[in-house]
């Protein structure tokens, strides 16, 4: 019987109830509001006088993840981060995970262990307590669905809808770098897949790799807020392309707005790599998504409080609806109309 076997059986043997066990073994309670963790029908959690916030992500192997060049241990922490942004985009402090899998038979103890090792790691990075959720078999691969819990005072919390003509449209951070970072794994994966002999060329492009690989969601913008006594009017975080998130904004909200292409920058490796595929990287960061930065709208009046902020960027403002959503282009030009091309789950090949 082959190793791989041993671990495949050792795997079933160990039942869902012992993989639960190990699983959680690691998990400890950082949060006054966890009451009860893993362990019963329920966690209990207490949230007195607070807004609880609530978001679920689902991630499926070869749609959303591909684990020829994903390390199981990078996917767990992931997993993870990508629900703590949604909790971050609302401004709220995260404060519990649940986490289910489904499982296919291919996968080792070991490699559940990995993949729980970067939960875990993640856990204890963003302060939250893993408090449940479920496994079960799969004929297909690996499916992780995570349900992030998190809280806010009621004036704390910032929704996608609260936008007006003359607010300015700020980000955090760069964009482009995980759109890119996946476009270099999918083409040394597809130079290995032809010639298995050929070593992946990766050197000198960490910081993509990293935006795609173990991004980080923006948990410090909401100290960041307060210390410049700023309160966003909207945000929302950047996961399907910066196009597609300011169309949300400005349809929750009502309002149109102008994008100035000169206000992106971009990092060196994002540019070094949008040559390299013959892209602008304006295009990489408006449909590549996955940066998992905030998108922002504030009043005009605290223009002065984030002009000079070294994370903060000032992309443009908010107009009337029927001035539209609009793209100028270095120089003012010409403007044109934001389109939707970021990431659609649903949309057909």
């Amino acid at each position: 019987m082959t190793q791989e076997r041993v671990k495949s059986k050792e795997l079933a043997e160990l039942g869902e109830f012992g993989l639960i066990r190990r699983i959680t073994a690691a998990a400890t309670i950082k949060n006054e509001s966890t009451v009860l963790g893993v362990g019963d029908d329920c966690a209990v959690l207490s949230f007195p006088g607070k807004r609880v916030v609530v978001t679920t992500d689902l991630l499926t192997e070869g749609v959303h993840f591909n684990l020829v060049y994903v390390p199981l241990k990078h996917l767990g922490y992931k997993a993870v981060a990508v629900n703590i942004s949604d909790i971050c985009a609302m401004n709220a402090i995260p404060r519990q995970i649940t986490v289910s899998l489904a499982i296919s038979a291919k996968f080792t103890l070991e490699a559940i262990d990995d993949l729980y090792a970067g939960i875990h790691l993640a856990c204890n990075r963003y302060g939250v307590d893993l408090v449940g959720g479920d496994t079960t078999s799969s004929l297909t691969g690996l499916t992780i669905s995570i349900t992030a819990i998190g809280e806010a005072e009621a004036g704390e919390l910032v929704y996608r809808n609260g936008a007006k003509p003359t607010d300015l449209l700020c980000v955090t951070g760069d964009l482009g770098g995980a759109y890119l970072g996946l476009q270099l794994l999918e083409r040394e994966n597809e130079l290995f897949r032809q010639n298995p002999t050929v070593q992946p060329q990766l050197s000198g492009y960490d910081y993509i790799l990293g935006r795609q690989l173990k991004p980080e969601a923006r948990i410090d913008m909401r100290e960041i807020f307060s210390a410049l006594k700023v309160h966003p009017t909207a945000m929302i975080d950047i996961s399907d392309g910066l196009s597609s998130e300011i169309l949300h904004l400005c349809e929750e909200s009502g309002v149109g707005c102008r994008l100035y292409e000169e206000r992106l920058s971009f990092d060196p490796q994002v540019q070094k790599m949008a040559e390299e595929i013959h892209i602008n990287p304006l295009v990489a960061a408006l449909n590549g998504g996955e940066d998992y930065e905030l998108l922002f709208t504030i009043s005009l009046m605290d223009h002065e409080k984030v002009r000079n902020h070294p994370d903060i960027t000032v992309l443009g403002h908010m107009t009337a609806k029927e001035e539209g959503c609009m793209l100028v282009t270095a120089g003012g030009i010409q403007e044109i109309p934001l389109t939707a091309q970021g990431w659609n789950p649903l949309k057909s090949a």
